[in-house]
This record gives C-alpha cells, sequence and structure tokens, in this order.
C-alpha cells in the first residue's frame, strides 16, 4: 500500500500537463482548428525552466517562496485523495477539512504573492481571488459534508470505498452534491466561466495576473501547480462522487481495473471542462458569485434531501 501512495504522489504530478494539454486539443478540434499537441504543456515548462528570472527589487520573501509552498500544496493534497485506489488505513492526511484548508494555504500564499510586488494587476486579481474563494467555500464544504453524511466518515479514502453502495438510496443528494462541487471545481481551477486561463487582458485575468510578475523557473512551478490543482479537483469529482472501479485491494486485476477507471473517467471530465469553455464566454464578475451561491443552495439541498431518501 506504501508503494501505490508513493506512485500515486508521483502520478499526479506528472499527468496534470497532459490533462491541460488535452483540453486545449479538445478546444481546438471543436473550434475547428488542428491546436498544438496534447504534450505541449510539457514542453512549454522545460522551456520555462531554462529560463532566467527577473524579480523585482521590492519583493520579499513571500514571493521568491510562494511557488515552492503553492507546489508543495498540491504534492501533498494529491497524497490525500484516493487516486487508483481507496484505502482508509492509510496513515494520511485525508479527511476533507484538512484537505480543503490545505488548499486554501496555496490560495493565501498565491494571493499575498500577487500584491506583495505592489503591481495593480496583482492586487485586483489577488482581491478577486480571495472574494471568489471566500464565496466557493460553503458550496466546497457542502458538497464534502453531503458525502461525509451519506457515508459515516469525513475520511476521503473512506468516503469513496462507501459512497459506491450508498447510490442505492442516496443518488439524488449525491448527484446534487457533485452539481455544485462541479461549479466550485471550475471557480477553484479558474476556468470558464470564471476564468479565462489563457487570456493576455490585464483586466480580465484573475490567476494570470497573480502570477504576472514570475518568470522563469518559479513561473514554471505556478503553471504545474495550476495543471496539478485541475487534476486534484477532477480526480476529487470522478473518484469520490462515482467511484466505480476504484481499487480496494492490492491485487494486479483491482488496480489494473482502477488504472483504467481513472483514465476514463479523467478523459470524461477534461472533455466535459473544454465543451463547457467551448459553450459558454467568460462572465462578468459581478455575475461570478450567483454561481458560487447556486453551488451552495444545490449542497443545502443535497444535504436535505438526505434525511428523506
Amino acid at each position: 500500500m506504501v508503494i501505490i501512495l508513493i506512485a500515486q504522489i508521483i502520478l499526479l504530478p506528472l499527468l496534470a500537463p497532459l490533462g491541460i494539454g488535452l483540453i486545449n486539443k479538445i478546444k481546438a478540434r471543436l473550434q475547428n482548428r488542428q491546436g498544438a499537441s496534447i504534450f505541449q504543456p510539457y514542453k512549454d515548462l522545460w522551456k520555462l525552466f531554462h529560463k532566467d528570472e527577473i524579480i523585482s527589487s521590492d519583493a520579499s520573501w513571500i514571493f521568491r517562496y510562494t511557488p515552492y509552498i503553492v507546489f508543495a500544496v498540491t504534492l501533498i493534497v494529491g497524497a490525500g485523495i484516493p487516486v487508483i485506489a481507496a484505502f482508509p488505513q492509510l496513515a494520511v492526511p485525508s479527511d476533507m477539512l484538512v484537505i480543503m484548508y490545505t488548499l486554501a494555504i496555496g490560495i493565501f500564499f498565491m494571493a499575498l504573492a500577487g500584491i506583495d510586488t505592489g503591481s495593480a494587476f496583482g492586487g485586483f486579481a489577488s482581491s478577486r481571488e480571495m472574494t471568489l474563494s471566500a464565496l466557493a467555500e460553503g458550496g466546497f464544504l457542502f458538497s464534502l459534508l453531503t458525502l461525509a453524511l451519506v457515508s459515516g466518515t469525513t475520511n476521503l479514502y473512506g468516503v469513496s470505498e462507501a459512497i459506491t453502495v450508498a447510490y442505492s438510496r442516496s443518488s439524488l443528494a449525491i448527484l446534487l452534491a457533485f452539481s455544485g462541487f462541479f461549479i466550485v471545481l471550475l471557480s477553484e481551477t479558474k476556468r470558464f466561466p470564471f476564468d479565462n486561463p489563457s487570456t493576455h487582458l490585464e483586466l480580465t485575468m484573475i490567476h494570470e495576473a497573480m502570477i504576472l510578475e514570475y518568470s522563469g523557473k518559479r513561473l514554471a512551478l505556478m503553471e504545474w501547480a495550476a495543471a496539478n490543482k485541475l487534476l486534484i479537483f477532477a480526480t476529487m469529482g470522478a473518484n469520490l462522487f462515482f467511484p466505480w472501479g476504484i481499487a480496494h485491494d492490492t491485487s494486479v486485476g483491482a488496480l489494473l481495473i482502477g488504472i483504467i477507471a481513472f483514465a476514463l473517467k479523467m478523459f470524461v471530465f477534461y472533455s466535459t471542462i473544454a465543451i463547457v469553455e467551448s459553450s459558454i464566454a467568460k462572465f462578468r464578475l459581478f455575475r461570478l458569485p450567483d454561481l458560487l451561491i447556486l453551488s451552495f443552495i444545490l449542497n443545502v439541498i443535497a444535504i436535505g434531501l438526505i434525511k428523506f431518501l
């Protein structure tokens, strides 16, 4: 089991850039373009890791160390969620509140780094980031709380193991909670309609404006961490709300099924994100709270349904 955990910690950051490449490729095809290779994000990271850095003389230690903190946060959270196997007895930080607020540490330091150099664009992006994160917190917490109430545990490995049998009595509540979680996923990973990850128009950027002052290796780490975070949220959505196929023992057959199921679910998730991004435009900032409030309401309804189903 320890070997599987180590493999999982290595697997997530290795596969994360591939997911970004897949989204970009699908979006290009939907727009009748050839598009770049799905391996282009790896090439971009390689290029950034070999570039020189320019750091503002006004930057403090926060700006310098934030990329390492944010990247480390994604590795720690990646160890705490079920990927291809679910073993609740593993001694890893997999409680849902620990996962939530470990992710919040990364958001906190990224917002600080955005304002650390005194950039106007970084300042308003950090303000927007903290506003959206505060509004998304309720939907995120309540979506996981729905699963915890259904499964009887707050351990995400235990949730993944218990939800499969819980579908027979709480399928509607779980699906409503997933709908709310998916909205939070788009918000926390700064995808459409909350943000445009490929924009270069400063007035509309959120995530990209916070890392605008970064270059070279530190920019590579920030971009890589963003890809890791998207894969983490997609994995949580797939293996907590739809845990079919995930391995519950260490047999070769179970692990093989778990790998195939994980690959298929990630393809469906990333394809869905690509279709959403090709179908709608970025919303105005003042319309975004409405979506996050909808996420919260859906999860409140899901929790209320647990008592009646």
